[in-house]
């Protein structure tokens, strides 16, 4: 059988089973297995019959191509491929990120960010959804899951926006806006999934991914504040209360306790950088780069940093003002401590991805505990959370990879591939169409069988797009052109998460939400937030080389 019609039996076969309700990865093996007997032994179906054994069909013996030689053929690199996934080193990142995200919802980590932030933003138009989408953030930069973004964020900044009297659309679109920013802000599970199936650097995606993804965030706070400006009813500002810190009160404490940080930080580097230079493991040979602020002449530079901080703190601010900063503040160190750990011994040239994420959750629990709160069933609870959401990954991913590479097998991105260069459509036309499908796909199907499903078709399609013709401003780099396919296809996937009638976003919401609020209600929240995604996708696709800008 063509590969043509194979295609259209594919799509409306994987529709329908779907649509029946069936788990994606299931139905992803199913049509896989329907692909490789449709084009390499389409008798199974017509003449079922004859592959008993001793039978014989009009004078040939069956079975055949896939069938008569076990340990070979496609039904074999179906195997080899899956074993190969799922023996990918870096794929244990997925559930130790998971792992410290569930750790993270069950602490009083987040609270405690979430009421320092609070404090310093109260008295500011729409401050409480701009510290939502700053939690949010951090948030994304510890772990890199969605769902409990979501879910935590309903649980703690809802209640508190409604009771002020906030537009409910607005904190709605707010909490699922800023929630699903995991998806772009490393270390994105999206990221690392998609560097895992096109055999990208991962290290070079989180990079690429960063001003995007600041870029993200920053337009969903530039929107609030000005919606919350042109309309105050959405965002009334709190009653004073007495004994409230003035404007420059607040900032002194604000700057006592940035000063007390930079001293801080000052002394773990310099403790850092000293056992290097005593260990001699900053001494370089042929090939090596320096490490960052590990060598021997960065000493000096941090202990002034150091001495500088302090100066400030207790004599420029104060020290009874920097102390009751340090009081309102401290709730956000433990979370820069973690993104330090995890993001720092990444581009600190420390540890690899699957090290820092387990660095990261081990950071998160010595911090529950050094809080009171570690316990046997805050771990087993997490525990069991990390089990679901990984198990829910992995059999998605097991049946998107049969999937993925029954089609390839098959001949299907080579015929994808050749119809649409083929088709002498602009070259920014065919990214569009490729946006429109993904944006299609992503409002009906987990992120995880997208990328496994469309990313093998699709990013070979884009190699061969003449690479002057992409974007409008400035012009990638051969080596930089599936780094940047990874990240506007994270920017895609983070319309997805909002998008009607599936977008998950809305139903992680809806479970912790008060009843009188809707799907219909949520989904009504996101529309402007929609539009502001649209907008940085947009950014991507006529400025491709915002993507390099840290490369």
């Amino acid at each position: 059988m063509d590969i043509g019609t194979i295609s259209l039996i594919l799509v409306f076969g994987l529709i329908a089973l779907l649509a029946i309700g069936m788990p994606l990865g299931f139905a992803s093996a199913i049509m896989g297995t329907v692909v490789l007997v449709l084009k390499f032994e389409p008798t199974l179906l017509t003449n079922p019959f004859c592959y008993f054994p001793g039978a014989e069909c009009q004078g040939l013996r069956i079975p055949g191509t896939l069938t008569g030689r076990p340990g070979t053929g496609a039904l074999y690199i179906e195997t080899q491929k899956i074993f190969d996934l799922m023996t990918e080193y870096v794929l244990i990142s997925v559930p130790l990120f998971i792992f410290m995200a569930a750790l993270l919802e069950r602490s009083g980590i987040a609270k405690e960010m979430y009421n320092a932030l609070s404090f310093w933003l109260s008295r500011v138009r729409g401050g409480i959804a701009i510290v939502t989408s700053i939690m949010a953030v951090i948030m994304a930069a510890m772990s890199g899951i969605i769902g409990g973004e979501v879910v935590l964020l309903g649980l703690i900044a809802l209640p508190q926006m409604l009771r002020l009297g906030y537009n409910q659309n607005l904190a709605i679109g707010t909490i699922c806006a800023s929630g699903s920013l995991g998806t772009m802000i490393p270390p994105s599970i999206v990221l690392i999934i998609y560097g895992l199936i096109t055999e990208t650097s991962i290290k070079a995606l989180f990079t690429g991914a960063f001003v995007p993804g600041f870029m993200l965030a920053s337009m969903i706070i530039i929107y609030i504040i000005i919606r919350t400006q042109l309309h105050p009813e959405d965002a009334p500002l709190p009653d004073p209360q007495p004994g409230d810190p003035t404007g420059a009160q607040k900032w002194g404490m604000f700057g006592g306790f940035l000063s007390l940080l930079l001293a801080g930080a000052s002394v773990v580097l310099f403790i850092r950088a000293a056992f290097f230079t005593v260990t001699g493991q900053n001494i370089l040979e042929d090939g090596e780069e320096p490490i960052a602020l590990g060598m021997p002449e960065h000493l000096v530079p941090i202990a002034i940093a150091g001495a500088i901080g302090l100066l400030l703190a207790f004599v420029v601010f104060g020290r009874e003002r920097t102390m009751t900063g340090w009081t309102h503040g401290k709730g956000l160190v433990p979370p820069l401590v973690v993104i330090g750990v995890v993001l720092g011994s990444i581009y600190g040239g420390i540890t690899g991805i699957t090290e820092a994420a387990g660095m990261g959750a081990f950071a998160v629990f010595v911090i529950a505990a050094l809080r009171g709160e570690a316990s046997v069933e805050l771990l087993w609870d997490a525990m069991m959370r990390t089990l679901r959401s990984t198990g829910t990954i992995i059999w998605v991913t097991i049946g998107a990879a049969v999937l993925a590479g029954a089609y390839t097998v098959a001949g299907g991105p080579t015929f994808i591939a050749n119809t649409i260069v083929g088709s002498d459509m602009p070259t920014m036309v065919v990214l569009l169409v490729m946006m429109l499908i993904l944006l299609f796909m992503g409002a009906f199907m987990d992120w995880v069988g997208i990328v496994l499903l469309i990313i093998p078709v699709f990013l070979p399609i884009v190699k061969r797009l003449p690479i002057e013709e992409i974007g409008f401003i400035g012009q990638l780099e051969p080596q930089h052109v599936s780094i940047w396919f990874g990240v506007l296809f994270c920017m895609n996937m983070q319309v997805s998460f909002l998008s009607p009638p599936f977008g998950p976003a809305a139903f992680y919401l809806k479970s912790v939400a008060p009843p009188h609020i809707s799907l219909t209600d949520i989904f009504r929240g996101f529309l402007p937030f929609i539009g502001v995604q649209l907008c940085a996708l947009s950014v991507l696709l006529i400025w491709p080389n915002i993507v390099t800008l840290l490369l």
